[in-house]
């Protein structure tokens, strides 16, 4: 069982989320955007990190909130095999939510401590 990448995934209004990802992109930090085809209006950004393969590696998701995705802030651990994980976590008495299989991926969900939701996932068979 491995850890393939970390994601943090923050969700607020959308001048806060704008104005972090343009804080962490090309005119702040310097980081790159992963090509979204966006139109005029601020759709979200995704900063991928490292040399992970697509769908594996670690990446920062910028978004802005709304109807169907509620102001929040959480950690993403992609895993080797989601199905595994959450088998241990059961195990160890941890509340683990899921399968969902959306994006490709297998994903399951808890809560931490003090509130901090918590994914992880891997790609879906």
């Amino acid at each position: 069982m491995k850890v393939l990448g970390i994601r943090f995934c923050k969700v607020s209004h959308a001048a806060d989320a704008e104005g972090l990802a343009a804080m962490l992109g090309e005119k702040g930090l310097g980081l790159k955007a992963a090509d979204m085809g966006e139109g005029q209006e601020f759709q979200g950004a995704v900063f991928p990190v490292g040399d992970g393969e697509p769908g594996r590696g670690s990446w920062i998701e910028i978004w802005p909130a709304g109807e169907n995705m509620p102001e929040m802030t959480m950690l993403q651990i992609v895993v080797d095999d989601a199905d595994a994980w959450a088998a241990r976590a059961k195990e160890n008495g941890v509340d683990v939510k899921g399968p969902d299989d959306a994006h490709g991926e297998r994903i399951y969900y808890m809560d931490g401590p003090g509130g901090l939701p918590i994914a992880f996932q891997s790609k879906a068979d």
